[in-house]
Parts: structure tokens; sequence; C-alpha cells
């Protein structure tokens, strides 16, 4: 065996148990991950407040301020989705018989499992998912508990870590430093970008949906404004969400299509119009990239997973950038056409 298939080998086996390590340790990992990443969010408005404040008393007013925006975001997640389950529980028939009809007309065309169909995506069916949603929203509760405390303890100690590396690292702890710097900007604009457009997203959704006539507009307004955070899958979500609620409240496909295609064209243009020229440069990645790191991060640490597998994967190219033998992976996956030399 050539020692370029060892190295291969070593290298295959290398990831796989490294991402089975992640995964088993992701009440551990996970948190931390999402410390760093709010850390990197906070830090300059901590700057500012030493300032002015102790840094004890800064530190408290830029977590105390984080815990509410937190806060915030997770009230609108839980309140659009809750609507929905009532809204869900309390028309429950109109679902049941909008499956048993569509059972019937396939079974009329041939198609015999129409009734195995109708036996597993019923109505119950629908109500034990939103209560699993629900009791996932709130399982987050202890996860975001952890991950404020870690906060706490971090921006207290980001000026020291910086001074050892820049003291005792030399070269390596510069570059570390720098990338640290310019990675923590990226996540600020990253996030800067997914929040503008998951605003304008939950608002041409609400509209849209209320000039529709749909009864549960707020909801799913909030609804689309939360899951857009998260790429692919949020708008995913967001964009069935309404349209089988508007079947069942209207009992016509054709007011169903024409809410399906509303929201695509909703989503379309600001995830590939808008959003793009808003981030520019900054946060070009490959979309094969961001759609694998939402895929890949969901199925190690579920939900929070599909929310930072993207900022994971930022991180991991700009400090590919740093280096001379990997500044070649961030060009590859960056998304951007490079001049050719």
């Amino acid at each position: 065996m050539t020692s370029r298939a060892t190295n291969l080998l070593l290298g295959i086996s290398t990831f796989i148990i490294g991402a089975g390590a992640i995964h088993l340790a992701q009440p551990i990992v996970a948190p931390v991950a999402f410390a760093l990443f709010i850390i990197a969010l906070v830090w300059p408005l901590q700057k500012r407040l030493q300032n002015h404040l102790s840094g004890l008393g800064a530190m408290a007013i830029t977590l105390l301020l984080t815990i509410l925006v937190v806060a915030l975001l997770g009230y609108v997640t839980v309140w659009g989705f809750s609507q929905t389950g009532r809204w869900l529980i309390a028309n429950a028939g109109r679902f049941q018989a909008l499956y048993t009809e569509t059972a019937a007309r396939l079974e009329e065309m041939g198609l015999y499992s129409a009734g195995m169909l109708s036996d597993t995506f019923n109505a119950s069916w629908l109500i034990r998912f939103f209560q699993g949603l629900a009791g996932r929203l709130n399982g987050m509760i202890g996860f975001v508990v952890v991950t404020l405390i870690f906060v706490m303890l971090g921006l207290l100690e980001v000026d020291i870590i910086r001074t050892k590396l820049l003291a005792e690292a030399g070269e390596k702890g510069t570059r570390l430093v720098r990338a640290s710097a310019a990675t923590a900007a990226k996540f600020r604009t990253y996030m800067m970008v997914r929040t503008a457009m998951s605003v304008l997203t939950g608002l041409f959704v609400w509209a849209v949906t209320a000039a529709l006539g749909l009864d549960l507009a707020p909801a799913f307004g909030a609804i689309a404004f939360a899951l857009n955070y998260i790429p692919f899958i949020g708008p995913l979500v967001a964009t069935l969400l309404p349209t089988f609620f508007a079947l069942a409240q209207f009992g016509s496909w054709e007011t169903a299509v024409l809410v399906f295609l509303t929201m695509n064209v909703i989503q379309f243009f600001s995830g590939s119009y808008i959003e793009p020229r808003m981030a520019g440069k900054a946060l070009s990645i490959s979309p094969f990239l961001v759609l694998f790191a939402v895929f890949f991060w969901s199925f190690m640490w579920g939900l929070p997973g599909a929310f930072i597998g993207v900022p994971l994967v930022i991180a991991a190219l700009t400090f590919c950038e740093e280096g001379e033998g990997t500044r070649w992976i961030a060009r590859l996956l960056s998304g951007r056409e490079e001049p050719v030399a």
C-alpha cells in the first residue's frame, strides 16, 4: 500500500473518530461552540462599555442584553408554534377530512397504498409532531442556561487570552489572534444579514398570508422570522407550513398551490437576490458546502447544529486563509470566482 493511500485512510479514520467524539460530547462541546459564537458577537459592546465601567459591570450589562435578545427570539418562536398548534387541535377534523378525501381520490386513480397513507398521515400524527416540537423547544432551556454560563466566564477572559497569545505564542499567536478577529467580524456580518433578512421575510410572509385570508398570518410571520436563521431547512418549513394550513382552511388545492408559490417567490427573492448583495464577498461560501454544513451539523447536534453549522464553516475557512498551506482550501470553497493568475 502506498504512502498516499495510507495517509488517505488515516485521514478518513481520523475524521470518523473525531466526528463520533464530537457527537458524543455534544452536551459539553455544543454549548462551548455557541458561547464562543455569542462572545464574538457581543464583544464589541463590552469593549465600549469597559471605557466607562469596570470589567465586571460591563460584562453584567452585556450578558443581560444578550439574555434579553435570546429570550425575545425564543418567545417569538414559541408563540408562533403554539398558535399554530392550538389552531391545529381546534381544527383537527379539517385535516382528517382532507386526508380521507385525498386517500379516496388516490384509490380511484389506482394507488392502493392510499389507505396506508390515510392511516399514517392523519391529524393525530400532526398533533404529536407539534407536541414533540414544543417539548424540544422547552428542553433547550437547559442548553441555553449552560451556554450563557460559558458566555459569562468567557467575556471575563477575552483580553487575558489575547494578551497571552500575543506575548507568549510569537508568530503563531499573532496569526491566531488575527484569524479570531476576522472570524468574529464575519460572524457579526453574518448575523446582521440573517437578522435583516429574517425581519423582511417575516414581514413579507405575514403580509401575504394576511392578504390571502389565512387565520394564522401573524404566527406564520413569526415562524418565518425565527426559522430563517437556519439556512435551507428553516425556509422549507416556513414554506410548507402555511401551505398545509391553507389547504385545511380553504379546502382548495388551488389556494394551497398559490400560497406555496408565493412563499417560494419570497424565499427565492430574499435568499438569492437580497441576501448575497447584503453579505457581499465577505461571506461567500459554496452553496454545496452550506447545505452540507446544515445537514451534517443537524445530524451531529440536532436543531442547535443546524443553526451553528454555517458559522462553524465560516470560522474554519477564515482560519484556513491564515495558513500558507491551507489557503487553497479557503479559496476552493469560497464560492466566488478567483482571478486567474
